[in-house]
């Protein structure tokens, strides 16, 4: 029987598949074995640290001072020794109780992961405590969730009783205080505590709260303010919402790099301005009202002439220089000397007169 050597007809179609597939497989193989994920360089990425979204600074630099509240505020004395007394009190109730403990642990908002700056001031007017905090939490989600659990307490916790260290009994209100709309999210309580006992002593007049307290928290991204207001004296209401609006928009500012937009209060007073002006001088270098005296003499000058000795009468007119006749003029003692001048001429004539008769006596005797 003849071997064929060689595929020849319908062997020879299906030799060349068979080949094929072979090549096809040992391909394939061939590049699996390159592309393995194994062989691939392995990259990792790079690593990088989140910026914290509240620094210390941040948090300091965002909290309000006394001024800011205005003059009975000031910087607090120490914890109140209500917070012992009062909110550490037991209640069956879990969210009141949850309530009670994170008001006197002051964390409502949980535990801070970030950067946080407290501040406490006492009021002197009904002896209140404010406790103000700017902190950083986790994620935004994190204080929303808080704060969506606050909303539910008025109705959960509007009223129950809770019980202190000695046995006594407390009569606990929760209602919904109103705040500025400020931030991105807000919510606050006012929680009233009074006597049980009192209560029920069947007067019909109740009890007075033994204290009032609110709360409130504002979330500015993942950041959060939040304070407790109030005392056995009351809580100012005015306060907590000033407090609010006034610490949300510094903690907006701090954020922005901005500059505060609200500043402590000026004093009310400022130096006082004199009222009067420097007295001027009243009296005035005095000048001399009178003028320097010109001399009221002058140089005499003779009121008679020379008299011929034979005839006894001047040798010559009795007059005055240029001058003189000026000065005449000018001067009224001149001419008072004039007419004395003119006197003495007179009497001179009527001398030599005299003396003339007498010659002529003489001359007829002889």
């Amino acid at each position: 029987m003849k071997v064929p050597t060689g595929p020849s007809g319908p062997y020879r179609l299906l030799a060349r598949a068979l080949t094929a597939g072979v090549l096809v497989s040992a391909s394939a193989c061939s590049l699996h074995g390159v592309m393995r994920p194994a062989d691939a360089p392995s990259v990792e990425p790079p690593a990088t640290s989140a910026a914290p979204s509240l620094t210390d600074a941040q948090a300091s630099a965002a909290l309000i001072t006394q001024g800011e509240l205005g003059g009975r505020w000031s910087a607090t004395q120490g914890g109140a020794t209500w917070r012992d007394g009062l909110l550490k009190t037991r209640t069956d109730a879990p969210d009141c109780q949850r309530l009670l403990d994170g008001l006197y642990a002051e964390d409502l908002l949980g535990e801070p992961t970030g950067a946080r700056a407290v501040v406490g001031l006492d009021e002197s007017g009904n002896a209140a405590q404010l406790r103000y905090q700017v902190a950083a939490y986790a994620a935004p989600s994190e204080v929303d969730a808080k704060l969506a659990w606050l909303r539910t307490l008025p109705s959960k916790c509007a009223q129950f009783t809770s019980t202190d260290v000695r046995g006594g009994r407390l009569n606990v209100t929760v209602v919904p205080s109103v705040l500025p709309g400020v931030g991105d999210a807000r919510e606050g309580l006012r929680l009233t505590m009074s006597d049980a006992s009192a209560a029920n002593a069947g007067d019909g007049s109740g009890a007075a709260p033994m204290l009032t307290l609110d709360f409130a928290a504002v979330r500015v991204g993942d950041r959060a303010v939040s304070l407790t207001n109030g005392g056995l004296g009351g809580a100012a209401q005015d306060s907590t919402q000033q407090a609010v609006q006034i610490g949300t928009q510094r903690l907006q500012d701090v954020l922005a790099g901005r500059p505060p937009t609200t500043a402590p209060v000026e004093p009310t007073t400022v130096p006082a301005t004199p009222t009067t002006a420097p007295v001027k001088p009243t009296t005035r270098p005095v000048h001399p009202t009178t003028a320097p005296v010109k001399p009221t003499t002058r140089p005499v000058h003779p009121t008679t002439a020379p008299v011929n000795p034979l005839t006894g009468r001047p040798t010559e007119p009795l007059t005055e220089s240029p001058a003189d006749t000026d000065n005449t003029t000018a001067d009224p003692a001149d001419t008072a000397d004039t007419a004395d001048t003119a006197d003495t001429a007179g009497t001179a004539d009527t001398a030599d007169t005299a003396d003339t008769a007498d010659t002529a006596d003489t001359a007829q005797e002889g």
